[in-house]
């Protein structure tokens, strides 16, 4: 049997009564890290905190604590993911010893310092068409199979093939589909099974996660993915269908740099080696007029250590 049909579920596999009784006396933390998304990350917050961390009935909550990281927002993300029932940080703010850098890896890897759940749910804080079934999902595989460590969700993106017209419901984003798949075919091809790799929603036991090296950009996803393939085994990935999603989109440039710590990330897990903090990144704006964006593609070390009380 192949990876693929070993590991592959569906969200509604499981009722929250299974999934409650499952979790014991774990504790769950959903993880939103958000960077200007005052528009969305309010309903986020309070769809969930209405559906999951509410009493269900006499059994408890399936989602202990609902946390949002503030990456550096210019907008007013922290006092709406707050009015919605967050408990949110800045990430700046989190541990300021170990110092502050920008990106959506560096949120997370801040969120192990101030969450207290044993296992982990990321959710983008952007979603425009999602529901709440997203966390139980995820968290079938961890709370029912021991081996598991890490849970990509995956999910039909409503829209067209540009150049066919051609309908590609599982089609994953742009960077996706030229950057990150091509990337795992040509490096890591055991990994080929995902069917949207870099996929924001995700969960993960904390353990797992503070043992690994996280980017502080974009490509926390796909590393976390290699990572856990090479210090478990395939095995220890599942993935799960979670119905339809949608977000908002970056402009082409920002994807550019996307791509880039991407590209840096498989890079420096394949027989290859990369030490620099950016890479210069050269665009064009109007009139062919040529800017050099600086992208960071620095690494946080694993946490577990920095977790340990002095």
């Amino acid at each position: 049997m192949s990876w693929s049909a070993r590991n592959t579920h569906r969200w509604d596999e499981w009722t929250l009564p299974a999934l409650l009784a499952a979790k014991g006396e774990q504790r769950v933390s959903l993880v939103v890290p958000a960077r200007n998304e005052e528009k969305t990350v309010g309903e986020v917050v309070a769809r969930v905190r209405d559906a999951l961390v509410a009493p269900l009935g006499d059994t408890g909550a399936l989602v202990d604590e609902i946390v949002v990281i503030d990456s550096d927002s210019t907008d007013h993300t922290f006092a709406v993911a707050a009015d919605a029932g967050a408990v949110v940080h800045r990430a700046a703010e989190i541990r300021p010893d170990l110092g502050a850098r920008p990106g959506k890896g560096e949120a997370m890897w801040k969120s192990l310092f101030v969450t207290t759940g044993d296992v982990l749910v990321f959710m983008d804080a952007d979603l425009l068409d999602w529901d709440t079934h997203f966390v139980p999902g995820l968290l079938g595989p961890l709370l029912t199979r021991p081996e598991v460590q890490l849970v990509k969700g995956f999910y039909a993106r409503p829209g067209l093939d540009e150049a066919t017209g051609a309908s590609t419901p599982y089609a994953g984003g742009r960077v996706t589909e030229l950057v990150a798949r091509p990337l795992i075919a040509l490096l890591f091809p055991p990994l080929a099974g995902l069917v949207q790799p870099l996929a924001g929603e995700w969960a993960v036991r904390r353990d797992h996660f503070a043992s690994l090296s996280v980017p502080t950009g974009y490509a926390v996803e796909l590393a976390a993915l290699i990572d856990t393939w090479r210090t478990h085994d395939l095995d220890a990935i599942a993935q799960v269908d979670l119905g339809t999603r949608s977000h908002s989109h970056q402009g082409l440039h920002d994807l550019g740099a996307m791509a880039t710590q991407i590209l840096t990330a498989g890079w420096a897990r394949s027989s290859h080696s990369h030490h620099a903090a950016t890479i210069p990144l050269t665009q064009f704006l109007p009139g062919a007029v040529p800017a050099v964006r600086e992208v960071p593609v620095t690494e946080r070390p694993p946490a577990a250590p920095l977790l340990e009380a002095p």
